[in-house]
Order: structure tokens, then sequence, then C-alpha cells
């Protein structure tokens, strides 16, 4: 899978929610509790399955909720991790 030129990743990444970190991109989302963000884990843990792509997950605090993706085989950033962020924004 080739990676995606700066330009390609600025453009997907103008209308987002989400922000670029070296070769990854990245988002942050607060929960009203332990339980509902550990609910929207267990959600894109299920979307990762299916997608056969999976990000790093952080839960911190006791509300947060800090997803990462990048394609670590192809060296940075692909089609895959712009579809899985979309997929991880509907079930935001």
């Amino acid at each position: 899978m080739a990676t995606l030129t700066d330009e390609e990743i600025e453009q997907r990444l103008a209308a987002s929610q989400w922000r670029r970190e070296g070769d990854a991109i990245v988002r942050e989302l607060k929960f009203d509790d332990f339980k509902a963000a550990i609910a929207f884990v267990n959600r894109v843990a299920d979307a990762a399955e299916q997608a056969n792509h999976h990000p790093d997950i952080a839960v911190h605090g006791w509300n947060r909720v800090r997803l990462e993706l990048s394609t670590h085989s192809a060296g940075g950033l692909t089609d895959a991790d712009f579809a899985l962020a979309e997929r991880i924004d509907q079930l935001a």
C-alpha cells in the first residue's frame, strides 16, 4: 500500500478533527464518564477488526480516549488510515 504525500494528507485533514503527528494522525475524545469511554473503545475495536487495521488506543484520565492511526508496514499514512478515521468519526 502506497503512502500518501504531504499534500494529500493535508487535504484530507482540512475538514477533520484529526491532526497530524509525524507519520500518524491523532484524535482525542472526551466522554461523560469512564463507562462511555470504554464503550466507544469497544466500538472502535469492532470497526478495526472489520477493517483489519488497528489504531493505537490510550484511555487516560477517567474519560478521555486518544487514537493514533498509521500504517506501520508502509512507513506512513495510507488510504487505510483515513478510511478507518472516517469510520471512527461515525462512531464518535
